[in-house]
């Protein structure tokens, strides 16, 4: 980890003086004629934003990490604390801290949005102090969001209560993470979000759409089977897709002897289809590296068809919609 803190952008500061130290990077900045907020005012910040780096994540990982995290910025001004924990044999005591800035133009010249990131390293042996600093360097008043990011062990998340209750919402990604995350005792469940269900939006929303168009009934009526096909890639994209279906049609009525099935292919696809023994018909089949779909759908007044454009979100405004949808 301490080649992720030095690998990532920034200048280095003493722990004790972050917020100082932010304040002279903005009077720095604005003298040599860069972008910069006016007042604290106009950085505009609406969320403090925790982003933890576990042991799993590599250099370039943090690195792409930390990019999507600026690019979110530029939808929410933020303030962002990266966490970059030593392994738990690391011999050190101290924290190390950076601090790094960025303000971009909105649509109006007077639309400046900021971002304000302090990364802190910290060894096993400082975690006790860990909670006290970030109280220090996250906005007070503002809305806490947490991303946990390739934890080694789950079990190890036991360790950030003061995060893990004090956070709106509470991210992870299931298509990179351990498979105990799934099961992990989350304190407040509801609080807890995929970053996997948030990137199907697009996809949600063109069978939802259609499906929307129909009796609630008859989406339920002689319905015998459900199947995901997915290719060998989206693994958690078919298991999330999957369950947010026997959900939605969970809430059509009652589902009798339906079968909920997955299934895997080689290639890039998606396909979810519905399987009826009274001549109704509905599937929908996407192709997510060309970027189109296909649904076709019969509830008795014939069949019809019709081909969209479709894509997951992309990572920045996956974050987003988990967050605040």
């Amino acid at each position: 980890m301490a080649a992720i803190f030095n690998a990532l952008p920034g200048i280095e500061v003493p722990v004790g003086s972050i917020n100082k130290s932010l304040a002279q990077l903005w009077e720095d900045t604005a003298a040599k004629g860069g972008p910069a907020p006016a007042s604290d005012d106009g950085k505009a910040t609406q969320v403090n934003f925790v982003l933890h780096l576990g042991f799993k994540t590599t250099v370039e990982d943090a690195v792409e990490q930390f990019q999507i995290a600026v690019d979110f910025s530029k939808r929410s001004p933020c303030r962002v604390v990266v966490l970059c924990p030593l392994p738990i044999d690391d011999p050190g005591t101290e924290m190390r801290a950076k601090i790094y800035g960025e303000c971009h133009l909105g649509k109006t010249k007077g639309d400046t949005r900021c971002c304000e990131f302090v990364l802190l390293s910290y060894p096993f042996a400082a975690r006790q102090y860990l909670e006290s600093q970030l109280s220090v360097c996250l906005i007070t008043d503002l809305p806490l969001y947490y991303w946990v990011h390739r934890f080694a062990a789950v079990h190890r998340l036991n360790d950030y209560q003061y995060l893990l209750r004090r956070s709106e919402r509470i991210l992870f990604d299931s298509a990179i993470a351990d498979a105990e995350i799934l099961s992990f005792a989350w304190p407040r469940p509801g609080a807890v979000h995929d970053l996997v269900y948030a990137r199907l939006l697009p996809v949600r929303q063109s069978i939802g759409q259609l499906l929307s168009g129909y009796e609630a009934a008859a989406l339920i009526s002689g319905l015998r089977a459900v199947t995901i096909t997915q290719g060998e890639t989206l693994t958690a994209e078919g298991r999330v897709l999957l369950d947010w279906t026997r959900e939605r049609l969970a809430g059509c009525g009652t589902l009798q002897n339906v079968v909920f099935d997955r299934q895997v292919v080689a290639d890039s696809s998606l396909r979810l289809d519905f399987k009826y023994d009274n001549g109704h018909s509905f599937s929908w089949h996407g192709d997510l590296a060309r970027k189109n779909a296909c649904i076709e759908a019969d509830f008795g007044a014939g069949r019809s068809a019709l081909h969209i454009a479709v894509n997951l979100l992309t990572p920045d405004a996956a974050l987003s919609d988990a967050m605040f949808f």
